[in-house]
């Protein structure tokens, strides 16, 4: 069992908020999180898994079922199946307000973040609060004795993760992909072939931490750029990849505006990649890519009250990650995966350039490597940064408020 720091957000915006919707990838533990803030709740709880049709049974006259549960925690699993759901917990909600009920009512789990929003928002919109659920971070994983090369090989996924060897890790993170394919995708859009739908998400994999190009990815599957950036979205909103925007508010020269693309869990990348072992991850072609994908999750998981950017000039000089507070860059971060990597000059001129004083170089060294300052750059190990940051996203009452 690997704690997850967000359960403690999750609990105090229960307390705050008549509802809460949770979203993240399948199987990132988000059931797993809601049993357990479900175990301890003082006035009960009761559980409904959505693709269950015991469950769904229920549901039938979900008005009336809802209203019977009194002043129980719902918690409604992969809620998005259900968006006609939305009105009638909107009617719930502002009825047990006017009875002196306002928070702990709801706990609402979503893997598909864009359509479950749009459906919220539009019905409970004052009445909830958001909190996503990503992989494992490097803290967490440090916490259970799990080191980072690891989490790194395996990802972020807990059932992977906790595998018994690599080899068991590397078969689940294949299954998960395959249903992904067969199954969840389909759902949400039919009409790519499984086969096109595999190359692309393998393009993905080998090109992860690039700067998107859709036309070049049309050509190269023979589909048209809209339907591949309408595939990306999709890959992204069920937490797959991430979208990496540049930051170029206020700049005085030439920058790229085109985003990164990412695949968010190592562990996926790598099935993609067909990377089994360590070994064989340290000698492939994509090991720099792999570990910035591995970074920057922790990174901005722990940076919740920051927003992600990276940044870079028409000339190649960049930053790997900028976080911004109230629309002005705070943090740079460089990314390298040996603690001997020279920070290039780019970098500082970046940082300059922004006027950012918070200046960080990550690398892939043992947590009990100590950090140490050159230059005006602080130099640590991943899990450090991450604590740090972690604790500067923390509110007085020891959680990210909204």
């Amino acid at each position: 069992m690997i704690d997850r720091m967000i359960e403690s957000e999750v609990r105090f915006k229960l307390t705050t908020n008549a509802a809460v919707v949770l979203l993240g990838a399948r199987q990132v533990g988000k059931t797993t999180m809601a049993l357990s803030i479900a175990e301890n709740w003082l006035t009960g709880s009761v559980y409904l898994d959505l693709e269950r049709p015991a469950d769904l049974r229920r549901l039938d006259d979900a008005d009336s079922y809802l209203r019977n549960q009194n002043d129980k925690l719902v918690i409604l699993d992969e809620v998005h199946r259900m968006p006609e759901l939305m009105p009638i917990l909107r009617g719930v909600i502002d009825s047990r307000r006017r009875e002196g009920l306002r928070t702990g009512q709801f706990l609402l789990l979503g893997s598909a973040s864009l359509d479950l929003i749009r459906h919220v928002d539009e019905s409970l919109a004052g009445r909830l609060a958001h909190c996503e659920l990503g992989g494992v971070c490097v803290d967490e994983a440090a916490d259970a004795g799990i080191d980072l090369r690891r989490l790194w090989l395996r990802g972020g996924f807990p059932e992977s993760l906790l595998a018994d060897s690599d080899g068991i890790a590397a078969s689940w993170c294949d299954n998960l992909v395959r249903s992904y394919l067969e199954r969840d995708i389909p759902q949400f859009a039919p009409r790519l072939s499984r086969e096109t739908l595999r190359r692309l998400w393998m393009m993905m994999a080998y090109s992860s931490g690039s700067l998107l190009n859709s036309s070049r990815l049309a050509s190269s599957l023979g589909i048209s750029a809209p339907t591949v950036d309408r595939y990306l979205d999709l890959l992204t909103d069920l937490g797959l990849l991430r979208r990496l925007e540049p930051w170029f508010a206020n700049a005085t020269t030439r920058i790229t505006k085109s985003p990164k693309i990412f695949v968010r869990d190592t562990g996926l990348l790598h099935s993609l990649l067909e990377i089994r072992t360590l070994n064989g991850l340290l000698g492939h072609p994509s090991v720099g890519g792999s570990f910035e994908s591995c970074c920057l999750e922790s990174l901005i998981q722990a940076s919740s009250t920051y927003h992600p950017y990276f940044y870079r000039t028409s000339r190649g000089d960049e930053i790997d990650l900028v976080l911004t507070s109230g629309g002005q860059p705070k943090v740079a971060i460089e990314i390298k995966l040996s603690s001997s990597a020279a920070v290039s000059p780019g970098f500082y001129n970046c940082c300059d350039a922004l006027e950012i004083d918070q200046r960080y170089l990550v690398y892939g060294g043992p947590s009990s490597m100590e950090p140490y300052n050159y230059h005006g750059i602080t130099i640590a190990p991943l899990e450090h940064v991450v604590r740090r940051l972690r604790e500067d996203s923390l509110g007085p009452s020891g959680v990210v408020e909204d």
